[in-house]
């Protein structure tokens, strides 16, 4: 058990503290721990024999923008995939905020799995951007913003156009509000399903390789959203990619995800410039020869 930091009794002997210097009292708000927002604790995913999260602990906190990088098998789509609950895990836990995910306390206190009910609530605080766009194509992109937080979330349908078109205004589709995803380039497909997430009022964005099927000049569309939404909006972003750059630049930390684990993390710079792990070295070089 945790001891308390003081409790009562000790304020008593002390009834008149020194004061805190300003600065002093600055510092100890920086190094204060921040609680995470999402929290793997020993999570276990296997396919058969094959096991593509091995133990898995990972802390985000609010407003951290994590990038994802490694090679194919190791585990970093998975990892999302189990945040939206798309998977199942076989053993360990995940937290979101204060709220498990994947199980909850019966009336004794103690954890089974979560009914639909519980994983509902708790998933809601999530939203996620696909490879591919999977848009209504009989809706607009209009309508398709539309249809999840009014069937959902049980908005009313005119706040729900309202908040629809402001977010299709932010990423940058204010004119295309009646086209249909047959009438949009895919990077504008991708920026329709970003505003759709968006609708949601998710406090986690999770980006699964959403530039892996566009060409370079309609990635750059889409890249440049998510850096507006990561400067203009505190939302926390976990993103599995490939763009190297972009992880470079945008994220906060970078995790290099090798056999189901975090295999090494660190700053962009750390990660980059000065790889510690063999593993880490060799990916980063055969990407650089491939680009």
């Amino acid at each position: 058990m945790t001891t308390p930091l003081s409790t009562p009794g000790d304020l008593s002997r002390h009834s008149n503290p020194t004061p805190l210097h300003p600065q002093e009292a600055t510092a100890m708000q920086k190094t204060k721990p921040v609680k995470p927002i999402v929290s793997f604790q020993d999570v276990t995913k296997s396919y058969g024999n094959f096991t593509v999260l091995d133990h898995l602990n990972l802390d985000v906190t609010p407003g951290e923008k994590v990038a994802i990088i490694g090679p194919s098998g190791s585990g970093k789509s998975t990892l999302l995939r189990v945040l939206m609950t798309l998977e199942g895990i076989d053993d360990g836990l995940i937290r979101i905020e204060d709220d498990l995910l994947t199980h909850m306390p019966n009336r004794n206190g103690v954890l089974v799995p979560a009914n639909d009910r519980h994983i509902r609530r708790v998933r809601g605080k999530i939203g996620m951007v696909f490879q591919s766009f999977n848009l209504f194509p009989h809706m607009t992109a209009l309508q398709n913003v539309i249809e999840a937080p009014v069937q959902v979330l049980g908005m009313k349908p005119t706040e729900a156009r309202e908040r629809a078109a402001d977010l299709l205004e932010l990423v940058g589709l204010g004119s295309k509000l009646g086209h249909y995803p047959s009438q949009l380039s895919g990077g504008q497909q991708q920026r329709v399903a970003i505003a759709r997430a968006l609708a949601m009022r998710p406090k986690v964005m999770l980006f699964d390789e959403v530039t892996s099927a566009l060409d370079p000049e309609l990635c750059g569309e889409v890249l440049n959203v998510i850096r507006k939404l990561g400067t203009e909006h505190n939302l926390t972003m976990l993103m599995v990619t490939h763009q190297m750059g972009f992880a470079r630049e945008f994220a906060d930390r970078v995790c290099f995800f090798y056999k189901g684990q975090i295999h090494e993390q660190g700053t962009p710079a750390q990660i980059f410039e000065h790889p510690q792990q063999e593993r880490t070295c060799a990916f980063l070089s055969a990407v650089k020869e491939a680009n």
